[in-house]
C-alpha cells in the first residue's frame, strides 16, 4: 500500500489486541463454582450489555462520565447478584479481571514487528489505571499509551480520537487507526484518519457499505500490508 502515507499507527485494545470475552469469562469462573458454558455465556453478556448500555448513555448526555473503572464495577456487582455471590471481595476480583485479558497468539510478536518501523499509540475506552493493568499483563508494547479517561468521554465520540492527534502532532490522515470493531473505525474515519479493520473472532465485522484503507486477517498481515519486514 504505497499511497498510505501514515506517520504512526493507533490501535484499539478491547478486542483488537486482546481478547476480552475469554479474560471475563475466566473471572466468572473463579467468582462462582463451576458454572456451565450457558450460565457463562449468560452472565457475560450481562456484563457486555451493561458497559455497552452504560457507555451509551455517557455518550449520549444521559449519564455524566465515569471511568470505565467504575464500569467494570458495576458490571461485576450485577454479575455477581445474578449468580447469587455477595462477597464484597468476591466482586472486586470480578471488576480486576477486566485488567488481566489475554493477548491475541498474534499481538505481542506483531506490534514488536510494527514498531520497529512506526511510533504505536494505544488508544482505549479502558481507564488509564486499567489500562496500565492491561499492558503489563499481556506483554503489550506502546510507545504511548492513551485512555478516553483524558477525554472524558467514551469512543466512538470525536474527542477520543483527537488524543492521538494532538499526541502525534501529525494531521488526522497521516495516522492509520487498527481496530476490531467497524464502528471504532468510522469513529476514527470521521475525524480523518486512515482506518485498518483487523478480523477476530470477537469484533464487530465491516458491513457492505464501509469503506477502509485495509483490511487485515491478522497483524502480520498489517504489517505486510504496511511494507514492514
Amino acid at each position: 500500500m504505497a499511497e498510505l502515507k501514515i506517520d504512526a499507527v493507533v490501535f484499539d485494545v478491547l478486542g483488537a489486541l486482546v481478547d476480552e470475552p475469554a479474560g471475563l469469562r475466566a473471572g466468572i469462573r473463579a467468582l462462582t463454582p463451576s458454572p456451565d458454558a450457558a450460565g457463562t455465556e449468560r452472565l457475560l453478556l450481562l456484563w457486555q450489555r451493561h458497559i455497552e448500555r452504560e457507555q451509551r448513555r455517557v455518550l449520549d448526555g444521559d449519564r455524566p462520565y465515569v471511568p470505565g473503572d467504575l464500569l467494570d464495577r458495576e458490571a461485576a456487582g450485577l454479575v455477581a447478584e445474578a449468580a447469587g455471590v455477595g462477597d464484597p471481595a468476591a466482586v472486586e476480583a470480578l471488576a480486576r479481571s477486566a485488567r488481566r485479558l489475554p493477548p491475541w497468539p498474534d499481538t505481542v510478536a506483531g506490534l514488536a514487528r510494527i514498531a520497529g518501523r512506526f511510533p504505536l499509540i494505544g488508544l482505549s475506552n479502558a481507564s488509564r489505571t486499567a489500562l496500565l493493568g492491561l499492558n503489563a499483563h499481556a506483554g503489550l508494547r506502546w510507545h504511548q499509551a492513551l485512555s478516553a479517561e483524558d477525554a472524558r468521554t467514551y469512543k466512538p465520540d470525536p474527542a477520543v480520537y483527537r488524543l492521538a492527534v494532538t499526541v502525534a502532532g501529525v494531521p488526522p490522515e497521516r495516522l492509520l487507526m487498527v481496530a476490531a470493531h467497524a464502528w471504532d473505525l468510522r469513529g476514527a474515519q470521521a475525524l480523518g484518519l486512515r482506518t485498518a479493520y483487523v478480523a477476530r473472532p470477537v469484533g464487530d465485522p465491516p458491513t457492505p457499505s464501509d469503506r477502509f484503507d485495509l483490511y487485515t486477517e491478522g497483524l502480520a498481515d498489517l504489517a505486510g500490508q504496511l511494507g514492514v519486514r
